[in-house]
């Protein structure tokens, strides 16, 4: 492997779900990964997937919502590694909860890891990125950080926090004229273990709200948001529909979602006894990227795959208007 070409790429949530499959996606090209999340046996499964598939692996454990071990992450990266080039935020936390029956601690517990360890990842970055001018920092969001749903207050208001920091610091990246570039992925629902660890005052398992796409699919829109200057990438039709939906229907979508959205985000099975959540420690074990809902994730977006390929498409169609506008006008012309 050439170190000269390789990147440097820091993964934070990178043991399990969608920060896994982040991993994976950037091991293909051979990338300089430092993980960072707080359980062991993900973190190390990890890093023997990243050298299997060609790169470099540094394993951090460590707790996003400590600011000091952020920043010291950091330092150990580019130490081993060199200036990093990419920083990806993916690590958050959630409770399945209504709201009247959250323990306050609990609600600060999910904003400091998914709020803050956000803000903590992204200023040990653009302190690295800003002096050098140049860098990629993706902030990982959910169509939640537009539409609240019922259950998950917490998770919501941390991405909501997520969406207008964004909006904060590229306005000052840009009065700076600074070429490092900060963007934000919007995802649907994902098939991760997130839903069988998540902290719940319910009786019955969570589960996503409609149908999730594979984690794969998220990667990959993190890894093109990762490499492309869009402020904004959104995956998946229902994310598109929600955040357009809350634009033009925002009490409609209150309404709808009262009615519906407490039961479509239960399972049918019950918590089982012994059931460990991974708010305040992680659940032993690896647990991989995939969640329980293989048989019915999609593996596939359209909507995504229109999206990402919109340049190309937008060549295409003027290419076809003006062979079409040049057929009629030569009919006309006989």
């Amino acid at each position: 492997m050439n170190h000269k070409k390789a990147l440097v790429i820091v993964v934070t949530g990178a043991s399990a779900g969608v920060g896994r499959a982040v991993v994976r996606r950037f091991a293909r090209d051979g990338a300089r990964i430092a993980l960072i999340a707080r359980g062991m046996d993900g973190l190390e499964a990890a890093a023997r997937e990243v050298e299997q598939a060609g790169g470099e692996a540094l394993v951090l454990p460590l707790d996003v919502a400590d600011a000091a071990a952020v920043e010291a992450a950091a330092e150990a990266t580019e130490a081993h590694f060199g200036p990093i080039d990419i920083w990806i935020n993916v690590a958050f936390a959630g409770v399945m909860s209504q709201f009247l029956d959250m323990n306050l601690d609990d609600y600060r517990r999910v904003t400091d890891v998914t709020y803050h360890g956000q803000v903590h990842g992204t200023m040990a970055a653009l302190k690295r990125m800003v002096p050098r001018d140049r860098g990629s920092i993706v902030l990982v969001g959910s169509a939640l950080a537009y539409r609240g749903i019922p259950l998950q207050s917490a998770y919501c208001g941390a991405k909501h926090a997520v969406q207008g920091f964004q909006d904060s610091i590229r306005a000052e990246l840009l009065h700076a004229k600074s070429h490092v570039h900060v963007s934000m992925v919007q995802l649907p629902g994902v098939n991760t273990p997130q839903f069988d660890w998540m902290r719940t005052t319910l009786p019955k398992k969570a589960r996503p709200a409609s149908p999730p796409y594979q984690p794969e699919v998220a990667a990959d829109a993190i890894h093109f948001a990762a490499h492309h200057r869009r402020k904004q990438v959104i995956v998946g039709f229902p994310a598109l529909e929600a955040i357009w939906g809350d634009r033009f229907a925002s009490s409609a979508l209150d309404h709808y979602l009262g009615a519906t959205g407490v039961d479509s985000q239960q399972d049918k099975e019950l918590i089982e006894p012994g059931y460990r959540d991974n708010l305040y420690e992680p659940v032993p074990g690896d647990h991989g990227a995939h969640g329980r809902f293989d048989a019915i994730a999609r593996a596939r977006s359209p909507q995504w795959w229109m999206s990402k390929h919109r340049m190309a498409l937008g060549t295409a169609g003027a290419l076809l208007a003006a062979v079409g506008g040049a057929l009629l006008f030569g009919r006309k012309s006989r």
